[in-house]
């Protein structure tokens, strides 16, 4: 059965930097889109970046945050620069057989979901 496994989250103050890491295991990642997507408390989850063959990013993390795969590895990761206390959220990956456009409607995302992890920014 296909899963999903995020790392990398923790504290860190604004300015700072985090790299999460997103490992696939139990189904072949090569032809899906893999999603970041974060849900703040008392907020609905958003998609936050996306990459198919191409990267894609919200506007609100343009510039700051750069997302990678290794499907050779089965991961995918995302580089976050700059964090502000509004990136504050539990971190979660998906993959979904769609175009990386459609973070924009969580709902769509019915592949496969990881537990998610943990991101604070705060001084």
């Amino acid at each position: 059965q296909g899963r999903l496994v995020e790392s990398g989250g923790g504290l860190v103050q604004p300015g700072g930097s985090l790299r999460l890491s997103c490992v696939a295991s139990g189904f072949s990642m090569n032809h899906y889109a893999i999603a970041w997507f974060r849900q703040a408390p008392g907020k609905e989850r958003e998609g936050v970046s996306c990459i198919s063959r191409d990267p894609y990013y919200v506007d609100s993390v343009k510039g700051r945050f750069t997302i990678s795969r290794d499907d050779r590895e089965k991961s995918v990761y995302l580089q976050m620069t700059d964090l502000k206390p509004e990136d504050t959220a539990v971190y979660y990956c998906a993959a979904e057989l769609t175009p990386c456009q459609t973070i924009a409607q969580v709902a769509t995302w019915r592949g496969y979901w990881g537990q998610g992890t943990q991101v604070t920014v705060s001084s």
